[in-house]
């Protein structure tokens, strides 16, 4: 990814090495909550593949956003990510994928925005952090309040074959997911 072609406002996050143990990893029992409220096991022996992108949170129009979140690395563009997903839905099928997004936002707020932006896929909310605990994620802490750090993962038959971290520019990200779903 060339960072010279990125805004020069956008802080651009450092590889802390958060995600350097999940390749590999078995994906634990755990079923979330999508927008709907309805529970969905991750760990699954499915023929297609699932494409967890994880991101902090997306902004509503009727609430303002954390004091300073525009200055946290990797904060700023969780809804243009989500928005391309769901530009590229097709082609992530079409590649034998289903994508899901993952915050720890609560359902009100998963409904909200799936709503407003027409998202046509899941998205969980692991407000209680069991995935994000069992598996390790890296988060950041704002108010008392944790958040993911924007993270993808590629998942085959409950195991994960690829992580994408950090993500520098939400908007591009998925132009890199769908590269490797097509030679992979």
């Amino acid at each position: 990814m060339n960072v010279a072609n990125l805004s020069p406002d956008l802080k651009i996050p450092e590889d802390d090495g958060g995600c350097n143990h999940l390749k590999g990893f078995r994906l634990p029992s755990i079923s979330l909550p999508n927008q709907d409220g309805n529970l969905l096991k991750l760990n699954r022996d499915d023929t297609f593949r699932i494409v967890l992108y994880c991101y902090p949170m997306t902004g509503r129009p009727d609430k303002s956003l954390p004091k300073n979140w525009n200055n946290i690395p990797g904060a700023v563009g969780c809804t243009i990510e989500t928005s391309s997903f769901r530009d590229n839905y097709d082609k992530i099928i079409s590649l034998n994928a289903v994508p899901i997004g993952l915050s720890t936002q609560s359902i009100d707020d998963l409904k909200e925005m799936t709503e407003r932006l027409s998202v046509p896929y899941d998205i969980l909310s692991d407000i209680d952090e069991k995935f994000i605990n069992n598996l390790n994620l890296p988060t950041f802490t704002i108010l008392e309040k944790n958040y993911i750090k924007r993270l993808t993962m590629i998942i085959e038959r409950s195991i994960i074959k690829k992580v994408f971290y950090p993500i520098v520019s939400p908007k591009k990200h998925i132009i890199e997911v769908l590269e490797w779903l097509k030679i992979n």
